[in-house]
């Protein structure tokens, strides 16, 4: 069988890690055709020593753990890039689960020559502050709404149904002489490495494919600040990609920095009527439809809790997205990492 090198990106992931590297434990590819590369950010928690006994008591999985003292995404799966051996390389998240069948699928269908980049979807379960056994009712909001329409818009892997060729999937798998051809992550990108680096696929010629069949349980954020400094992170960095690359920029993209721009310029028009009328039918429109949403995922699921939850927690991302991005865009120079 093909080599395959997983690589995972790690920061302080004490509750979760472990769940991850079981999974790996149980694929149901051979375990001698993998190693597990962890790129851990100097992690100030538990983290190592959950993998140091994960380690003596799962002595069959070769697991490395690699230094980033940078502490973000790019530079942690390059240096998981640059100690990799295998033929085909996976991209995996230190609180992510994935099925059983997660790496045998990924190597099939880049096997089959699917696509140059492969990769399922989310399925999105609650996160657990600060390591509770039992979600609360915002972590489950939050879990709901990142997996909602009004939410993420029409990003495929959070909810498609069919197999499909895509412009990004989020943990992808790909061959190690794709790195070769189109260059590693990019490490000027704190945040959105991925979907660049699926860019530079399809501007090579390669395809980005996505198979629901793929599939990894993925734990939101579990309270609303966590969440909103989630999607603050995401919009800035986005907002810097599209200056790259500004041809990628997608419609459901573009909703959320349309609606806190607008919200903005009608609010310094306040004193004029029209603009008052304005901002309250467009407030008036948008919390209707969360509402909306909020009652038919609370009828859906039977959980009551999801009536104030997901407004809240959509409306955290909307604007959260929305204002870094416009932020991103305006701005001169990128933060320090």
């Amino acid at each position: 069988m093909p080599s395959v090198s997983i690589l995972v990106p790690c920061y302080n992931e004490q509750h979760t890690i472990a769940l991850l590297l079981d999974a790996i434990d149980r694929q149901t590819y051979p375990r001698q055709d993998m190693e597990v590369i962890i790129a851990d950010g100097l992690s100030t928690d538990q983290t190592r020593a959950e993998i140091a006994r994960f380690q003596q008591t799962h002595p069959a999985l070769s697991i490395q753990i690699v230094d980033n003292p940078k502490r973000h995404i790019p530079s942690a799966l390059n240096r998981a890039l640059e100690r990799a051996r295998g033929t085909y390389l996976v991209r995996l998240d230190a609180h992510a689960v994935p099925a059983t069948d997660y790496v045998a699928r990924c190597v099939e269908a880049l096997e089959t020559g699917k696509g140059e980049n492969v990769g399922g979807i989310w399925q999105i379960a609650p996160g657990h502050a600060g390591g509770g056994t039992r979600p609360g009712w915002l972590a489950r909001a939050i879990a709901v709404a990142a997996a909602h329409p009004l939410g993420v818009g029409d990003a495929h892997y959070r909810h498609a149904t069919q197999a499909q060729y895509v412009d990004t999937v989020p943990f992808g798998a790909f061959r190690r002489a794709l790195v070769e051809k189109i260059g590693p992550f990019d490490e000027n990108l704190l945040t959105n490495e991925d979907y660049e680096f699926n860019v530079r696929i399809r501007q090579a010629g390669g395809k980005i494919w996505l198979d629901p069949a793929i599939r990894s349980t993925y734990f939101a954020r579990a309270t609303l600040s966590a969440l909103a400094r989630q999607y603050l992170r995401y919009g800035y960095w986005k907002g810097q990609m599209l200056r790259r690359y500004p041809e990628t920029l997608r419609w459901r993209q573009a909703i959320p920095p349309a609606f806190v721009l607008s919200l903005v310029v009608l609010s310094l028009l306040v004193p004029f009527a029209w603009a008052r009328g304005l901002l309250a039918v467009e407030l008036g429109v948008y919390f209707a439809a969360l509402l909306g949403a909020g009652i038919h995922a609370a009828l859906k699921k039977r959980d009551p809790a999801l009536i104030p939850g997901l407004p809240l927690a959509i409306a955290t991302m909307h604007l959260c997205w929305g204002g870094a991005l416009v932020w991103s865009l305006i701005s001169f120079k990128a933060p320090r990492s």
